[in-house]
C-alpha cells in the first residue's frame, strides 16, 4: 500500500466505534439495522462509520431489497497489510474487554433472533417440501451422484444459482475457496443464512439476485450449480446462458432437475411451470450457450413407483477458449 492508503487504513480504526464494527465484521455479515441494535446507536451514526470503513478497503456493502449487509473486505483477507489489521483486530476479541464482549454476546443473540426466523419460516414450509422429497429418490443419493460427477478439481469460485436452503453450497464446501449463492426469495436467503451459520461454513454466502442478470464479471467461476431450479422459470434457457456467461475456461456447469413426467398436479401447487427436461433439450442450451454437455446421468425410482419422478444430472463443460457473451460490472 502507498503512504496516503496506509494513513487511510490507520485513520478507518483509529476510532471506537469502528474498531468495535471491525470486530463484529470479523464474527460475520450483519445488516446496518443489526449493527444499530448491538452497538446501541443511531443508523445515521453507524452509516457513516461504514462507509469510512469501506472507503479504506476493511469493509464492503451490498443491498438486498431494503436491506444493506457490510461484511469484511475480500480485499482485507487478500491483501498481507489489511489481513495484518484484521488479525490484530481478530487478537482483540478473545482479549476479555468489556465492551468488545458486550458486542460479541449481542452478535450471538441477533444470530439466534435470525436462525429463530429462519426456522419458523422453514418450518411452515417443510410439509409442503418433505411432500416433494418424497417423490424421487433420497436426496442423499442424488447429492452423491452430483457430488460425484463434478470432480474433485477445487474450486477458485462456486455459484450456486437459485441457492434455496444453501444445501449446494454446505454439499461442496470443501470443494472451494470461496461461494456465492443467489436467489430472489429472502424469506430463502433467510434459511440459507441459517444454515450455513449453522454449518460453520464462513467462506460462503448468499445473496439476492436475479440468477438471469447476476452483478458478476463473466469467466468468474470454476463451477456454477443450478439444483432442482429450472422447472419454475420461464426461460430455463437463458439461466443456461447466463451460467456459461460466469464459467471460466473448462468450468463446470452442474444442473440437476426432473426428467419428463406428468405430474399436472405439481404446476398448480407448487409453481412449476414446466414438467421435466429432456437430455436433447438441454444439450441445445448448452451448444447456444458454447458449452458442451458432457455426461447426462439418469437416476430412476423402481419400477413400482409409477409417481416417483426421475432425476436427471448434467454436466456441461466451457471450452478452452471461451469467449465470454458479456460483462456487467459488480454492483
Amino acid at each position: 500500500m502507498t503512504l496516503d492508503e496506509t494513513l487511510n487504513v490507520f485513520r478507518a480504526i483509529g476510532e471506537e466505534t469502528r474498531l468495535r464494527i471491525m470486530a463484529l465484521l470479523v464474527r460475520g455479515e450483519l445488516t446496518v439495522s443489526e449493527l444499530t441494535i448491538i452497538l446501541g446507536q443511531s443508523q445515521p451514526r453507524v452509516s457513516r462509520h461504514l462507509k469510512i470503513l469501506a472507503d479504506a478497503g476493511l469493509a464492503e456493502r451490498h443491498r438486498e431489497g431494503a436491506w444493506v449487509f457490510y461484511r469484511l473486505a475480500a480485499a482485507a483477507k487478500a491483501d498481507a497489510s489489511l489481513s495484518a489489521v484484521v488479525e490484530t483486530v481478530s487478537t482483540m476479541i478473545t482479549a476479555g474487554d468489556r465492551i468488545v464482549t458486550r458486542d460479541g454476546e449481542r452478535f450471538a443473540q441477533s444470530r439466534e433472533a435470525r436462525a429463530n426466523l429462519a426456522a419458523a419460516y422453514f418450518r411452515d414450509n417443510a410439509r409442503e417440501w418433505n411432500r416433494l422429497r418424497r417423490l424421487h429418490l433420497p436426496e442423499s443419493d442424488i447429492e452423491a451422484r452430483i457430488i460425484e460427477l463434478a470432480g474433485t478439481e477445487k474450486a477458485d469460485l462456486f455459484i450456486d444459482l437459485g441457492t434455496g436452503t444453501g444445501r449446494m453450497l454446505e454439499l461442496f464446501a470443501d470443494q472451494y475457496d470461496s461461494g456465492v449463492g443467489y436467489d430472489l426469495s429472502h424469506e430463502m436467503l433467510s434459511v440459507a443464512r441459517a444454515n450455513l451459520e449453522q454449518a460453520k461454513i464462513g467462506h460462503a454466502q448468499v445473496r439476492h439476485g436475479d440468477i438471469f442478470s447476476l452483478p458478476l464479471e463473466g469467466q468468474s467461476a470454476n463451477i456454477v450449480c443450478v439444483h432442482q431450479v429450472l422447472h419454475f422459470l420461464a426461460e430455463p434457457g437463458a439461466a443456461v446462458r447466463e451460467a456459461a456467461r460466469l464459467l471460466k475456461p473448462e468450468g463446470r456447469l452442474i444442473i440437476s432437475d426432473f426428467a419428463p413426467h406428468e405430474l399436472e398436479f405439481l404446476r398448480d401447487e407448487h409453481a412449476h411451470r414446466r414438467l421435466g427436461f429432456a437430455d436433447d433439450e438441454v444439450r441445445e442450451w448448452c451448444q447456444a450457450s458454447g458449452l458442451r454437455l458432457v455426461k447426462a446421468e439418469t437416476l430412476s425410482p423402481s419400477a413400482k413407483d409409477k409417481q416417483k419422478l426421475t432425476v436427471k444430472i448434467w454436466l456441461c463443460e466451457a471450452p478452452k477458449n471461451v469467449q465470454t457473451l458479456r460483462t456487467r460490472s459488480v454492483a
